[in-house]
């Protein structure tokens, strides 16, 4: 989740969450972004990014920890993470869901106003950051 437009970019992780397997998926998704959105990546503090470094090295993104249960660090994250429970309950095999269908999940709430945006959406702010 891009934090001022609240862009969502839904990563797929058909053979499990490993450190590897995210931090190849990362570096693979952030290869697609204009190099100004490529400043930080803000993380919690699960096992599966150990490979941070190996990430930062990659792509020269720093990661940055959020401090243990401190979900507040990382309001936007959270909060999509809440929008994303409509579409994938808590406990939902995610490896069972394929790579477009993860695109269309992403597609719609990218396409969702958002009274924190002032009722555009995500992708119409993503569009005007790019312009600027």
């Amino acid at each position: 989740v891009e934090r001022s437009t609240r862009y969502l970019m839904l990563v797929h992780l058909p053979h499990g969450h490993s450190a590897a397997a995210v931090r190849n998926a990362l570096v693979d998704t952030v290869k697609t972004l204009p190099p100004h959105l490529k400043r930080s990546l803000t993380w919690d503090q699960g096992s599966e990014m150990t490979s941070h470094r190996g990430f930062s090295l990659a792509t020269d993104i720093p990661v940055y920890f959020c401090d243990p249960a401190s979900p507040w660090q990382r309001g936007s994250n959270e909060n999509t993470n809440g929008l994303l429970r409509q579409y994938f309950p808590k406990g939902t095999d995610l490896s069972a869901h394929t790579p477009e269908r993860l695109a269309t999940v992403a597609a719609e709430l990218n396409s969702r106003p958002r009274k924190t945006l002032g009722w555009e959406t995500p992708a119409e702010r993503l569009s005007k950051l790019l312009a600027a």
